[in-house]
């Protein structure tokens, strides 16, 4: 008898990016890819619909945060195991991925084949984390932990998507009337972003959110 493909929810902004690596995964075999989306809240309303067996998600998505989706998946659809992609390893968010019920962290510098056996590992019911993630973590008879508390309690998924736009571009060394004619809004809202960043974060100056998002991994250093 042949075995029946597992099927899974692609999520990824990236459309060129996405749809290759659906062509990679359906050439398997072994899945089949039920919806492919672009941000996390399509995401969950695919997962709530579909109960895929898999859903893999980009953690870098505009609109509703991937942990926060995450979390509601697990709700919506408690046997779908979830995987984070991410171009970062920063330990929160690992740490945002553990309590958003993942089941693997794979990071977009690892081999294809990586991806492809944290989908394999998650179908069997195992956990797979990418060695630079792995090898700062703790797995036992308690599950699985971060050996270390992130860096800061303040989690980034409490952040608007508009306020990590603006923190980016603060990062990035940006004036805030720059940011606010690339973004098309006024100087005053910027300002009201950049002061509900640092009241969020504990961090009063520029320097310090810069060294946060570098950090964090929303721009690189």
């Amino acid at each position: 008898m042949r075995r029946r493909r597992r099927r899974l929810v692609i999520a990824d902004d990236h459309a060129t990016l996405r749809r290759a690596t659906v062509e990679w995964i359906e050439r398997t075999g072994e899945f089949e890819v039920v919806a492919d989306v672009g941000n996390a809240t399509d995401a969950l309303d695919a997962v709530s619909r579909l109960k895929p067996d898999v859903a893999v998600l980009d953690i870098d998505m505009p609109g509703r945060t991937p942990f926060a989706a995450a979390s509601a998946m697990h709700k919506a659809s408690p046997a779908t195991r979830i995987i984070f992609l991410s171009g970062f390893s920063s330990d929160q968010y690992v740490a945002e991925a553990l309590a958003a019920h993942a089941t693997a962290y794979v990071t977009k510098s690892d081999s294809p084949d990586n991806l492809l056996a944290a989908i394999r590992g998650a179908v069997a019911g195992t956990t797979y984390f990418s060695p630079e993630v792995r090898e700062r973590m703790i797995v036992d008879d308690h599950g699985v932990r971060m050996a270390t508390d992130p860096p800061r309690a303040v989690r980034s998924d409490l952040l608007t998507p508009r306020e990590r736009e603006v923190l980016r571009h603060v990062a990035q060394g940006m004036s805030k009337r720059d940011i606010a004619a690339l973004l098309k809004l006024s100087p005053r809202t910027i300002e009201r972003h950049v002061a509900n960043l640092m009241a969020k974060l504990g961090i009063h100056d520029r320097v310090g959110l810069t060294r946060y998002a570098i950090r964090e991994g929303f721009v690189e250093a």
